[in-house]
């Protein structure tokens, strides 16, 4: 069985260079982040966790573009687990209740960047409420979450939430079980993103396919994802980035 990064270097081997692929949703994501993001800003990760995507990275450049510490005037992140607070990326962290009002002020934020957190939202309305009542006018709400259409949410929604950690550890086995949490898949499709937010603000989304994710090390099963994604139409690509600007 190979590697996740046997598998990389030999299906894109421009990986050998600098560590990422030309499809790199992360690159792309926050290379996008970067066209945005102002030294004054004041800026949100919501749904910041203990920081694992930067933490857990090894590649030098990735880690860079994800680390928006430094880079703006103030870093704020929320999540509703209490490891928020040990993350150390963050210039102010709180713990938030899912039901509840977000601990900010009115028109707060620059710019809001939410990685992997809207598949597992329970209330659209509520989230997309507050996060457009914290963001500035202008100002833009930012999000990479998988296409409710694509075949990963699809897998997902197939295996019962409780099952989440062992079909995980059996498709990704370097994810780590602290990492993983139960999906809603309530605002992971362009219409409901559209009807949750469409009201105060311009939602923009692209369809995107990365690397092959769930792959069980097998290199003909990773090379034929890898085909299957060059002819996915855009409406079934895996991973949705989302783009929103308060009016």
């Amino acid at each position: 069985m190979a590697t996740t990064e046997e598998l990389l270097e030999r299906f894109y081997p421009e990986c050998n260079v600098g560590g990422f692929s030309h499809v790199d949703g992360t690159v792309v994501f926050f290379t996008q982040i970067a066209a945005l993001l102002r030294p004054t800003d004041r800026v949100l990760d919501f749904g910041a966790g203990r920081g694992e995507p930067i933490v857990d990275d090894t590649v030098p450049y990735r880690r860079y573009l994800s680390n928006l510490k430094g880079r703006c005037a103030q870093l704020y992140g929320c999540d509703v687990d209490d490891v928020v607070l040990d993350n150390p990326y963050l210039d102010h962290a709180e713990v938030i209740r899912p039901e509840g009002a977000l601990p900010y002020p009115d028109n707060q934020f620059d710019l809001i960047v939410a990685r992997h957190v809207f598949e597992h939202v329970d209330d659209p309305d509520h989230v997309a409420h507050e996060l457009l009542r914290i963001v500035k006018p202008g100002g833009w709400i930012t999000a990479v979450t998988p296409n409710k259409l694509g075949y990963i949410a699809l897998g997902a929604r197939l295996v019962p939430n409780r099952l989440h950690v062992r079909a995980l550890k059996r498709v990704q086995p370097e994810r780590k079980s602290q990492d993983v949490f139960p999906t809603r898949y309530r605002l992971n499709t362009r219409r409901a993103l559209r009807r949750a937010f469409g009201g105060g603000a311009e939602v923009f989304t692209a369809g995107w396919a990365s690397e092959p994710c769930y792959h069980f090390g097998s290199p003909s099963l990773y090379r034929s994802f890898k085909w299957a994604h060059k002819f996915l139409p855009a409406v079934l690509q895996p991973t949705l980035f989302i783009y929103i600007r308060k009016r």
